[in-house]
């Protein structure tokens, strides 16, 4: 199997997203291997050692995306027996010409702490595990979004991914059967109903998850996980709730469907 590096003077985010994301659109399995913080011409020539002993062994050139600053640990890995792709260089030139600016190279530029942003992800995610599985609705004033929908649909790890990464502040709230006997929200959510956002899934996906906490129960079962997710799906229709299934779907997939469609503001940068 092919090996592909990820290789920076930072922590390496840059290169796998876009290695990653340039690789998937190729049928083959790759040995995959990220190797953050190379900040030394001493460490680049361990990783270049590396790579080196990886292509003899294989008796194929790895693939190395990497984003370095410093032009000197770039020429060290470039100078391995590998393919190499430099995305900053790149992209870098192209963007100087256009604005007619130099580059400012700074280490860990791409994922520096910006005390903003860092703040905001820090009380999100609070607030995210304060407002978890409707065990607190008294602060619903204070969220950004509000994701409801059945148990055991996304709705606790989407929460704290929209958090974590974004800043925003998502409460969640679980429909228990009695909520969906009533046809109706609860009473907690109605003055909220413009910060809902409906997760559901598949029956069958649910009674799965399901199956893992509560074998053998009710509450896992089939029958209980079709009538669960129609009821709630209707409810989703008859008060316009904008709603997503997510199925087939990662968190990173379900956040950024939510962020685009509800119009949230990313706090990131």
């Amino acid at each position: 199997m092919r090996t592909a590096f990820y290789i920076s003077d930072g922590t390496a985010i840059t290169s796998e997203v876009f290695g990653h994301a340039t690789l998937s659109l190729f049928p083959t399995e790759f040995n995959h291997r990220t190797i953050p913080f190379v900040e030394t011409p001493e460490k680049a020539l361990e990783i270049k050692r590396i790579i080196d002993q990886t292509a003899a062994k294989s008796g194929e050139r790895p693939l190395v995306f990497f984003t370095f600053v410093n032009h000197k640990l770039s020429e060290i890995i470039s100078s391995s027996d590998a393919v190499c792709y430099d995305f900053l260089s790149v992209f870098s030139e192209r963007i100087k010409h256009e604005l007619k600016l130099e580059p400012v190279p700074k280490v860990h530029r791409t994922h520096s702490m910006h005390e903003k942003s860092y703040d905001y992800r820090i009380d999100a995610v609070n607030y995210a595990l304060a407002n978890d599985d409707g065990a607190n609705v008294k602060d619903y004033e204070k969220a950004d979004i509000i994701l409801v929908g059945v148990s055991r649909d996304g709705k606790t790890p989407t929460s704290l991914y929209l958090a974590l990464q974004y800043g925003i502040k998502a409460a969640n709230y679980p429909m228990t059967e009695d909520d969906l006997e009533s046809g109706s929200y609860p009473r907690c959510l109605l003055p909220y109903k413009h910060k809902l956002f409906g997760l559901t899934i598949s029956p069958e996906r649910l009674s799965a998850i399901r199956e893992e906490r509560m074998a053998n129960s009710r509450y896992a079962s089939i029958r209980q996980c079709r009538m669960e997710v129609m009821e709630v799906e209707r409810l989703f229709k008859k008060n316009k709730t904008p709603f997503l299934n997510s199925t087939s779907f990662s968190i990173e997939e379900i956040s950024a469907k939510i962020i685009s469609e509800a119009g949230l503001e990313r706090r990131k940068y």
